[in-house]
């Protein structure tokens, strides 16, 4: 992976990220700024992989940044903050089973 890749892919995660976070808590600032960007990025990464594990390919084209770069953040974006939800809730759960 090359330093422009690694930069590609930032800036598509925070896009995508902050499209997620708007998605999934239907406000304008969607997660806030910060884990937005983080949870784009670790979307990024994961929604590449699982694209390019499956084989995933729209034949939209190559430019610097994909249309399927943007759509396997995305949906990797999606992922975290299901996985992340669920984490919470599981934790939640067993603080008051604790108690």
């Amino acid at each position: 992976m090359s330093i422009g890749q690694i930069v590609v892919w930032i800036i598509v995660g925070g896009f995508a990220g902050t499209l997620a976070g708007r998605v999934v808590t239907l406000k304008k600032e969607g997660l806030g700024r910060w884990l937005n960007f983080l949870v784009g990025v670790i979307g990024a990464f994961i929604g590449g992989e699982v694209f390019r594990l499956l084989r995933i390919d729209f034949g939209l084209g190559d430019l610097k940044v994909t249309f399927e770069d943007l759509i396997a953040a995305f949906l990797g974006s999606l992922l975290v903050i299901f996985v992340w939800r669920i984490i919470g809730k599981i934790r939640s759960k067993r603080a008051k089973d604790t108690n």
